[in-house]
């Protein structure tokens, strides 16, 4: 009876950190460093695997716990959220999810620079300060300031977004962490807005009743459905961007594979934004989202392989 109380605990928590979404940036962080690693040929320790990839999952977990400590009085009034730990009750006092969220940014900070000892000093450094970015944009400007005040929220909250591959990739080498690295992180960046547009229009009526100005709420479905389209496209010319960068000594990071992977699964995406256009209706907003994850996973597995080749 104990150890199924124990099993029910963890699992209540481990449902608090949202793993759906900490899964897909732990993705992003490890196809970065595996991206970097191939291109310059330098081996990965598996020390340095541990410590990259679970500073990344703490710190995404500890941001999506964190904003669910402070949206827990809006948790319990929307109908897609109020089944959640924090209003349903399942965690109480909600200061334990506070306190747990807090424990896993402290060991996202430790572990992010540890990659110190086995890489150099300037690479961890540089990891903790993007875990550490990371964490106070997502809880501090996109959940206190911005979320509940702001239509175009998502835009300046969503920077936290790029904190993962540049995380793996500096864990590798500094090596155009400017250039390319910067890139990788920029498709997760310009990713979110349409992901979570989507999902806004598909629960508009959800954020309307707790007065939370997402700008695919609070605007005209005809107005929502042309801002998720234009960011669809942005999206997806920007995804083209990293078949044009080349290494210091000018040689192509990716080429075809990558290109035509980004173009193919980008007319997809562009064809389903324009659905939403035509009927801008819960299943194609719903479809829109529902593909968007795989969208970017997608594109960050064809820049592992083409690295690779």
């Amino acid at each position: 009876m104990q150890k199924q109380k124990t099993e029910s605990r963890v699992a209540v928590y481990y449902e608090l950190t949202k793993p759906k979404i900490w899964y897909l940036l732990v993705f992003t962080a490890f196809g970065a460093a595996l991206t970097a690693s191939n291109i310059y040929g330098i081996e990965i320790a598996p020390s340095t695997w541990a410590l990259m990839l679970f500073s990344v999952a703490a710190g995404s977990a500890a941001a999506n716990t964190l904003t669910n400590y402070h949206d827990r009085d809006i948790d319990a009034i929307m109908e897609r959220t109020k089944g959640r730990p924090l209003p349903s009750k399942r965690i109480y006092p909600a200061v334990k999810a506070r306190n747990f969220g807090l424990a896993l940014a402290g060991i996202s900070l430790v572990l992010a620079f540890g990659i110190s000892f086995t890489t150099t000093l300037e690479q961890g450094l540089w990891a903790t300060a993007f875990i550490a970015f990371g964490l106070l944009n997502n809880i501090l400007v996109y959940s206190y300031a911005l979320k509940r005040n702001s239509r175009t929220n998502i835009i300046l909250g969503g920077l936290c977004g790029g904190s993962p591959p540049m995380i793996g990739w500096v864990a590798v080498t500094m090596s155009d962490l400017w250039t390319m690295g910067l890139a990788m992180a920029g498709l997760v960046f310009i990713w979110i807005p349409m992901h979570i547009w989507a999902l806004t229009l598909h629960f508009k009526e959800d954020y309307n009743k707790v007065n939370v100005p997402m700008l695919t709420a609070v605007q005209s479905e005809k107005t929502s459905a042309r801002a998720i389209a234009g960011s669809t496209v942005v999206m997806v010319l920007f995804s083209i961007a990293p078949f044009f960068i080349t290494t210091q000594s000018g040689e192509e990071m990716v080429g075809g594979v990558y290109l035509w992977t980004a173009i193919a699964s980008g007319a997809l995406m562009v064809a389903l934004s324009i659905w939403v256009i035509v009927k801008p209706m819960e299943k194609a907003s719903w479809t829109l989202f529902k593909f968007s994850s795989p969208y970017l996973a997608v594109l960050f597995i064809a820049l592992m392989v083409d690295s690779a080749l």
